[in-house]
């Protein structure tokens, strides 16, 4: 069965083939944990992400930026409506029911376009600069942000209380590097953003994404890692196979199937043989050394697999 090209970089396709669709794994990301403004009273915690309806919030009325790209917004839309929205935006409270944007007007905008009743947020008070860094200071600390919660977190520090990474990595008591790196997840496009923050994908596998420049080649990585459960460091051998021979051929650097360790007995390829005439995707079959394995099948339809349990019933294998 032949499948159809969905134009995968040349130096992944050529190492790993097609990489199939994994978007029937992700769920958009909707801050359902969060607390809606105007549930009940509350002291906004300035450092958290509320949700808060959208007709309590209004423009900046000094957004220096006025026109907008209307076929972005509709892709950005597009974006939001699948995902989620991954970066929520800022605003301040300038009374008991209206808040006002201070950064990410075009997020919001989208995410009207997207048909959302809701938007994550941050509160802030914009003329308390010192309670703002405390409350990020503190939200930082907690066990339970996500990689991308964490480095959102890191880069309000820098850009609204005008830290620099070094200061930072003091005030949170973390490495300089480890700062820098959490604040790179950021760099990633959205779909690999969500899936790190859904648990899909580690902050390590999305580390190793950033060794490849190319925003296509790392949505393809991060489906590749979602489709075959790859651990970070055999993800890291593919990107370092990619950046020092992106050209390589199929039949250099692609196996017919993964073993552990070994070469498998001829018995086991003539089941990936026998298997495979009825599925388009690949068939991986581990061995350990006792004779103990595991084989995985990966199908396209349901019909792939009522023709293997035809062919099992009438007794064709």
């Amino acid at each position: 069965m032949k499948k159809e090209n969905r134009g995968l970089g040349k130096g992944l396709s050529a190492l790993l083939g097609e990489v199939p669709d994994a978007n029937q794994l992700r769920q958009p990301v909707g801050y359902v944990n969060k607390e809606i403004v105007g549930i009940r009273d509350r002291q906004e915690n300035t450092a958290d992400i509320l949700r808060i309806p959208v007709d309590m919030i209004e423009p900046n009325p000094f957004q220096p930026r006025m026109s907008f790209d209307q076929v972005a917004l509709e892709e950005l839309a597009a974006s939001i409506r699948t995902l989620g929205l991954i970066q929520p935006i800022t605003v301040r409270k300038i009374s008991d029911r209206r808040y006002q944007i201070i950064s990410g007007e075009r997020r919001y905008k989208a995410s009207r376009l997207a048909g959302m009743t809701t938007i994550p947020a941050y509160i802030r008070d914009a003329n308390d600069q010192g309670m703002l860094e405390m409350a990020i200071v503190e939200n930082v600390q907690r066990e339970d942000l996500d990689p991308i919660e964490l480095a959102l977190s890191y880069r309000r520090l820098i850009e609204e209380c005008q830290l620099t990474q070094d200061s930072l990595a003091d005030r949170v008591g973390k490495k300089r590097a480890t700062v820098a790196n959490t604040i790179r997840l950021l760099k990633l496009p959205a779909k690999v953003q969500h899936d790190i923050k859904v648990g899909l994908l580690s902050a390590g596998h999305a580390k190793a994404i950033l060794g490849v420049e190319s925003p296509e080649m790392q949505e393809q990585l991060c489906d590749l890692v979602i489709r075959d459960g790859l651990s970070v460091r055999e993800l890291e051998s593919i990107v370092r196979k990619l950046q020092v021979d992106p050209d390589a051929t199929k039949s250099k650097m692609r196996p017919v199937a993964k073993t552990a360790d070994q070469e498998l007995p001829q018995d086991y390829y003539r089941i990936l043989e026998y298997v495979g005439k009825f599925f388009s995707r690949d068939i991986s079959l581990k061995r350990s050394g006792n004779g103990k394995g595991v084989m995985t099948i990966r199908f396209d339809s349901d019909d792939e697999v009522k023709e293997f349990v035809k062919a099992l019933e009438e007794k064709q294998l």
